[in-house]
């Protein structure tokens, strides 16, 4: 089940695999991706992909989220007890990735 939002400068696209109807996770995926744009100016797409695991128990939880700027894109995978945690796990390493980008562009 795939849904797709777009906001002002940033789209993101939320699919969930193996599970059903969670609304409130969509949400805060969606709201945790679009929170990316504050780190890099620009247009933005993110791809949230929500997977739940069978063969780990405790961390079964998998978020992986792509996100799309221009020339070059970012993709981050976290395993989590809960969604999310992954999602922010996500999130930390994709913020660290395009800061380090946007320092790059600056020193060009």
């Amino acid at each position: 089940m795939t849904k797709s939002v777009t906001s002002d400068a940033v789209t993101v696209k939320v699919t969930l695999r193996h599970s059903n109807n969670h609304g409130s996770i969509e949400d805060y995926a969606r709201d945790a991706a679009s929170a990316l744009s504050r780190f890099y100016p620009g247009t933005l797409s993110c791809h949230v992909i929500l997977d739940h695991q069978k063969n780990d128990r405790e961390q079964n939880k998998m978020a992986e989220i792509t996100v799309h700027v221009p020339q070059h894109d970012f993709v981050s995978r976290e395993s989590a007890p809960t969604y999310e945690q992954a999602i922010d796990n996500c999130v930390e390493a994709l913020e660290k990735q395009l800061k380090k980008l946007k320092e790059k562009q600056k020193n060009i």
